[in-house]
């Protein structure tokens, strides 16, 4: 058996309403499940999802207050006013402030963005810089993807005569700032088509009334911010993603070629995975390190040398936040493991003095994934006395929820059910982590304690052709609420498995099943090529997509995991060199099974002495509990009956036979009765012979092992035919008649001898099946992937 490293669960979708799509819509089958998994249960909504880019934007003054929202930017250009955007140092902050600033640019206002020091300032509109703003003339200030929790900046604004637009997507609170004019999709009076707009998304929407027509050249900021706040990407999101992406791939910003150069991206060939990882934490990195400001000035220059310099800097920005990320990480794992421990905190909370205030929210994702817990990580200033964190979660706590539950801990916060930002007195820390375990005990079971990954459909090999991977494109762009498809293999054989790479550090196979393969490859699980034992039916987990070598086009599948669901044999026999392979074992649930005295020594060289256990007899080998255990058999039973009654009817997970024996008398090859004939004839003649002191010389002649001699002579012993007397041994006057079986150390050599080729020279096939027959009925797959989810 191979475990999985997660629970696995598998979408089951309507059938019948699969068909139904997969027909109407002349798309693969499984393209038309997952898109009933993702909530598209009928055509017509299928077919807007497939082509969504066909689809319009929705009337932007379906938003509230747009309509006066719009009047009064337009009153404030033709005045002359002075507008202040203000925005947030997040990608999606930064694509929203620049998205403002274009649209207020292109209609000639007096505008200029503002964005608060993460470290200075902390998250959202703060009454300093609202001050600042009105001794600057400042007559209009709007928020881009922040304010809807500013009550007190709300008040302090129409206390020093600034009207106050605020634009935003985050989680609104139970009571609204009272601005001029509040765009928010999830405000509780709003009956915007689509509530799961970014913070630019509201802010392309805004730009879009003050146009009067649809900025379709604000797109590429717009896909952006979008992908990289992580929001669905479904309905005017989607769309959103799907048109900018497009607009993206030519777009002639001179700022988002510079960066894209920076970081090796192929514009031409850019998707969401190429926002996500390449030009996201770039635009990120500025405001977690430092000010965002450089990263909309480079998504506004039209200056070819200034948005290269910007560029390389925020690029150098970005690799110093990966350092940090990698060092604040390791300390907060070890914070972790030796002072708040999985096992009894059901949340994480950790902070320190000095840690960088803009990487504690990678670094909390990184916990909540290492430890499958909502985490929470501080950045302490004993200054101040305050705490700034960032949080996140797993499905099934509510962050935006439970921390609202504490807001008498929590002066300001804002955020999501996954994500959230705070700030908080150090001295409240220790309350406020036991008030969230509390709540964590209260609302998440063990089970949900287990990472989990969703799969979208579980296919046989045959049913992965060219075409239906083709087809899955159709899905794309990818992101939350539609993740790239994850598919399960169902158990197939395995032939061809190997590690590659340079370090051997990836995995290669083949998964084959009724005529039909599959190639997979593995990054990162190299190692996994020592846990599948020959014949074993192999699940496996990951991404479809097309191989293209040598002007040939094969289906594969990116391996996430793998799973073995029966108990595996690996043999362990021969030449293999123990010194090897034990460090290679599975340390979890692993026992040396030891059944002599003897070879324990070597076990404890070798550091496998503390898993080692001594079985001896048939009830010592009863006891010995072995279900979902690794079993190591190190060296060969006494006798059959002890190694039988330690596996009969017990469910071990792996076994590895070694069968280590020394290579003393007692193991040497049976004698035959013409063997025993010739010897019995030659000690007629001589009467009596000295076995000790020519029974070497005898063997030699004879061509037969040094044992042999004592052997037999030990048999005709026991029997009665002869006497032995000081080495030397004679011959019984009286005959008798007795067959060899009969001699105790003959049935013990006839046994081992049976025993050694049933275990130790028999085929590896033929050693599996007689463990076959002992060990209880395997589980069913089904059962097995029922244990898994």
């Amino acid at each position: 058996m191979l475990k999985p490293r997660t629970r696995w669960m598998v979408k089951e979708a309507d059938m019948a309403v699969s068909k139904k799509i997969a027909e109407e819509l002349n798309i693969a089958p499984v393209v038309a499940s997952l898109l009933v998994n993702r909530g598209i249960g009928d055509t017509e909504a299928a077919n807007r999802f497939l082509h969504i880019e066909k689809e319009p934007f929705h009337d932007p003054f379906l938003l509230n207050d747009m309509e006066m929202a719009a009047a009064r930017v337009r009153s404030a250009i033709e005045k002359g006013e002075h507008i202040l955007v203000y925005g947030d140092y997040d990608a999606d902050g930064v694509t929203s402030t620049s998205v403002m600033m274009t649209v207020l640019k292109d209609l000639g206002a007096n505008a200029d963005f503002y964005i608060p020091n993460r470290f200075t300032e902390g998250y959202g509109p703060n009454e300093a810089a609202f001050r600042t703003a009105a001794e600057n003339g400042t007559d209009l200030i709007i928020t881009v993807d922040t304010g809807i929790s500013a009550l007190k900046e709300a008040e302090i604004a129409r206390e020093l005569g600034m009207d106050l637009i605020i634009t935003d997507h985050h989680e609104p609170g139970p009571i609204l700032p009272e601005a001029y004019a509040i765009i928010h999709p999830k405000r509780p009076d709003s009956k915007y088509p689509f509530t799961d707009l970014a913070g630019v998304g509201v802010a392309f929407k805004f730009a879009h009334a003050l146009y009067g027509t649809l900025p379709e050249h604000l797109l590429d900021l717009a896909a952006i911010g979008t992908i990289a706040d992580l929001v669905p990407l479904h309905g005017e999101n989607r769309l959103i993603a799907k048109k900018g992406l497009q607009h993206l791939a030519g777009t002639n910003r001179i700022g988002i070629r510079a960066l894209c150069e920076t970081a090796g991206a192929n514009l031409a060939g850019l998707n969401e995975e190429t926002v996500g990882f390449a030009l996201a934490p770039r635009l990120n990195a500025a405001g977690r390190l430092d000010s965002a400001d450089p990263a909309v000035e480079l998504l506004m220059t039209e200056d070819r040398e200034t948005a290269v310099r910007l560029a390389w800097q925020i690029d150098a920005m970005n690799k110093e936040r990966q350092q940090l990320v990698s060092e604040t990480s390791k300390e907060a794992i070890a914070i972790v493991e030796e002072s708040f421990p999985p096992d009894g905190n059901k949340v994480i909370v950790v902070g320190q003095e000095g840690w960088n205030p803009g990487i504690i929210g990678i670094v909390a994702s990184r916990l909540a994934d290492a430890f499958y817990r909502p985490a929470i990580v501080l950045s302490y200033d004993s200054d101040t006395g305050l705490a700034k964190g960032s949080a996140r979660s797993i499905p099934g706590f509510d962050l935006f929820k439970n921390l609202s539950a504490n807001r008498d801990l929590l002066p300001h916060f804002g955020g999501h059910p996954m994500a959230a930002g705070m700030t908080l007195d150090i001295k409240n820390v220790d309350e406020l982590r036991s008030r969230l375990n509390a709540a964590a005990e209260a609302q998440l079971t063990p089970e949900q304690l287990i990472p989990v990954t969703d799969l979208d459909a579980a296919l046989d090999v045959g049913d992965i052709s060219l075409e239906s991977i083709s087809q899955l494109g159709m899905l794309a762009p990818y992101g939350m609420s539609n993740p790239k498809p994850l598919i399960f293999v169902k158990p197939a054989d395995v032939s061809g498995i190997r590690k590659i790479g340079g370090n051997q550090t990836h995995l290669k196979l083949t998964l084959e099943n009724a005529g039909h393969s599959l190639d997979a490859v593995g990054f990162g699980l190299g190692t996994m090529a020592d846990h599948i034992s020959p014949g074993s039916k192999l699940s496996a987990i990951g991404e479809l997509s097309i191989n293209e070598w040598n002007n040939m086009r094969k289906p594969q599948i990116l391996l996430k995991d793998i799973a073995v669901t029966e108990w595996q044999l690996f043999d362990m026999r021969g030449h293999k060199q123990a010194s090897n392979w034990i460090p290679k074992l599975p340390e979890e649930d692993l026992i040396f099974v030891v059944f002599h005295e003897s070879s324990m020594s070597m076990l404890r060289e070798w550091g496998a002495y503390e898993k080692s256990l001594l079985i001896e007899n048939e009830e010592q080998a009863k006891n010995l509990g072995v279900d979902d255990k690794s079993l190591v058999l190190f060296d060969l039973p006494p006798n059959m009956p002890v190694l039988e009654t330690l596996i009969k009817e017990k469910s071990p997970a792996r076994i590895y036979a070694h069968f280590y024996k020394e290579q003393d008398d007692f193991f040497s090859t049976m004698p035959t009765r013409d063997h025993f004939k010739w010897y019995y004839a030659f000690l007629a003649k001589r009467k009596s012979f000295n076995v000790r002191l020519h029974g070497d010389e005898l063997a030699k002649i004879r061509g037969w092992s040094k044992s042999t001699v004592r052997f037999m002579s030990q048999v005709f012993f026991e029997l009665g035919f002869v006497t032995i007397n000081d080495g030397i041994i004679t011959l019984n006057q009286t005959k008798l008649k007795r067959d060899l079986t009969e001699a105790p150390s003959y049935q013990q050599k006839k046994e081992m001898a049976v025993m050694e080729d049933e275990l130790l020279y028999s085929p590896y096939q033929q050693l599996k099946k007689w463990f076959d027959v002992r060990v209880a009925s395997p589980v069913t797959h089904k059962e097995e992937a029922k244990a898994w989810t």
